[in-house]
């Protein structure tokens, strides 16, 4: 009986987990819609960033400072924070650059390449050499964001560079996530997150600032940093609840938010070009996933 109720238990707090990861992917594509739309309203791209990290850091801080965190500001690894925190930066800033001219479905499927390129970074960076099935299928992964920008024809767009850049940063973000676990605490690496972010943009506002003359726009710049903030909040509060290989899948569902919400904001239809990249990326980030659970399967038959 005991084990049927454990059972239970351990089911309802996957199924919150996966609940909270849907959340997640909800707010991070009205992110992505916020910038968007502040874009067409004439809003600097740059000034929607500093916002993004302005509303973060100070709703961070809210919770975790060195008063109410003692030591939280302690780090064993400074320069890889910082590092971390540009990188971070370096994604907001290209993302919402590229958004001006892009419709998210096309943003959100470059962005889906972020699991293979991580892939193939880990082994050189961090020693997590990957099998030569995986590196097919991150190969293929790529042809897939090649079917999406098709570099060398009529309907390529300059902007798809600045979407592959923020993924490329993504991915680096990524790898020194993981490389930063091992040497401090969660609590101080969320506390260094937004700080270089922050850092940068300040300096800049004389030359980025216009001030909204509509509620709506001071609304959506307010947005784009609770969006954010608020999204990686209940990523957290996911990963807490259901193992990470269970979460994984349910990343791809923000496609359908974006392209839901690239239609009723913007009216924007994804072409079939897109729609056959981003099945061709996530068919391969599945695969990659699969292997994953496959490998931490047999793991622990081998030692």
């Amino acid at each position: 009986m005991e084990d049927t109720s454990g059972h239970a238990a351990s089911r309802s707090r996957r199924l919150a987990g996966i609940a909270l990861m849907c959340g997640t992917l909800a707010f991070f594509a009205c992110l992505d819609a916020s910038a968007k739309t502040l874009a067409g309203h004439g809003v600097d791209p740059l000034l929607s960033t500093f916002m993004r990290y302005a509303v973060n850091v100070g709703l961070v801080l809210m919770v975790l400072n060195p008063v109410r965190t003692p030591g939280v500001a302690r780090t064993n690894r400074l320069g890889l924070q910082v590092l971390r925190s540009l990188l971070l930066f370096g994604s907001t800033a290209l993302n919402f650059l590229a958004l001006r001219q892009l419709q998210l479905a096309e943003t959100l499927s470059i962005q889906f390449a972020t699991p293979l390129m991580v892939a193939l970074l880990a082994g050189p960076l961090l020693g997590e050499w990957s099998s030569p099935r995986r590196l097919v299928a991150v190969g293929i992964g790529f042809l897939g964001v090649l079917v999406i920008v098709r570099p060398g024809v009529g309907a390529f767009q300059p902007a798809v560079l600045l979407s592959i850049g923020n993924m490329l940063c993504y991915a680096f973000y990524v790898l020194t996530t993981r490389k930063l676990a091992s040497v401090d605490s969660t609590a101080t690496t969320v506390f260094y997150s937004g700080l270089a972010g922050l850092a940068v943009m300040s300096p800049l506002l004389p030359w980025i600032w216009t001030t909204p003359t509509a509620w709506s726009t001071w609304a959506l710049l307010v947005g784009v940093g609770l969006f954010g903030t608020l999204g990686h909040w209940l990523l957290v509060l996911a990963h807490a609840r259901a193992p990470a290989n269970v979460l994984a899948p349910f990343i791809y569902t923000q496609l359908l938010w974006s392209v839901m919400l690239g239609y009723l904001v913007f009216g924007d239809v994804p072409n079939r070009w897109t729609l056959i990249g981003a099945s061709i990326v996530i068919g391969s980030g599945l695969y990659l996933l699969a292997q994953e659970r496959r490998s931490a399967r047999t793991r622990p038959a081998q030692r």
